[in-house]
């Protein structure tokens, strides 16, 4: 099928579900999808139940996207997201974030859960991106480009805007949590980084690394979107501290910090509309 015609379908799908004319839209990372809970007037439709869209199979990863309002601020909170480890080509990974844009959505916030690889930094210690490192040797801009979204040669200076980031530091003081700033690395997964690998990556300048968010943002930014990248830094990376990687490590303290990730979320949300 012709991707524009996929992109639509699904956008269409979406404006009749949802009926929302929200600007801004909030993706979910692992165990970060409570947010959504606390928007009022919700309407909910899962992802299995969208065209052309597989169900999630990762846990931490409700899969449906929440559209209602937070403090009269019209939002879509998207739970969960499909990942390059998963199998999935990453034209089904921006897949959402493409119909988003047809919706009318302008500004991205990402969240995700990952490790951090700053040695200053803390397990549940949230960290806003102020750049990215794709160490995957893919792009979700690969092939035929979709002239209706952006250029083919995109400008990758500013992915992250720097009002927003400006904006969520202010909050993160004014509310007393503790907010790092840094360079984000992107792994393909599903296993994580050998011990080798991460003392690479920390002399590449990253500060932390994670699954996922650079295909979404590398999209949302090829259409001219605002995006911003909160992460929940749920564990040191491998060979930083002893000890074993599991998953429920990463659920269990992106639970802890998902209060404060979510009061974060507020701030900006409501001052970005003021």
């Amino acid at each position: 099928m012709d991707e524009m015609k996929r992109i639509r379908e699904v956008s269409e799908f979406l404006r009749k579900a949802l009926l929302s004319d929200a600007s801004v839209a909030v993706i979910l990372g692992s165990g970060l999808g409570g947010f959504a809970d606390g928007l009022s007037d919700r309407r909910t439709v899962r992802f299995a139940d969208i065209p052309h869209f597989p169900a999630p199979r990762v846990a931490g990863h409700v899969g449906s996207i929440v559209a209602g309002t937070f403090h009269g601020v019209s939002v879509m909170a998207i739970q969960g997201r499909f990942h390059l480890y998963e199998g999935y080509p990453l034209s089904d990974v921006v897949l959402l974030v493409r119909a988003l844009h047809l919706l009318g959505v302008r500004t991205l916030i990402l969240t995700n859960a990952c490790g951090a690889v700053n040695p200053a930094f803390e397990p549940g210690d949230l960290m806003v991106l102020s750049d990215h490192l794709n160490l995957t040797g893919q792009n979700p801009l690969i092939g035929k480009n979709l002239d209706e979204l952006g250029t083919r040669f995109p400008d990758a200076s500013m992915v992250y805007d720097e009002a927003l980031r400006a904006l969520a530091k202010r909050i993160a003081v004014q509310e007393g949590i503790t907010l790092r700033e840094g360079v984000y690395a992107w792994w393909s997964g599903p296993s994580y980084e050998t011990p080798a690998e991460i003392r690479m990556i920390r002399t590449l300048g990253a500060d932390a690394v994670g699954m996922s968010t650079v295909p979404e943002a590398l999209a949302a930014s090829h259409m001219k979107m605002k995006v911003i990248g909160i992460a929940c830094l749920t564990n040191m990376a491998t060979g930083i501290r002893p000890g074993a990687l599991t998953h429920d490590e990463v659920l269990d303290v992106a639970a802890k910090a998902g209060t404060r990730l979510s009061v974060l979320l507020s701030g900006i949300l409501t001052k970005m509309t003021q």
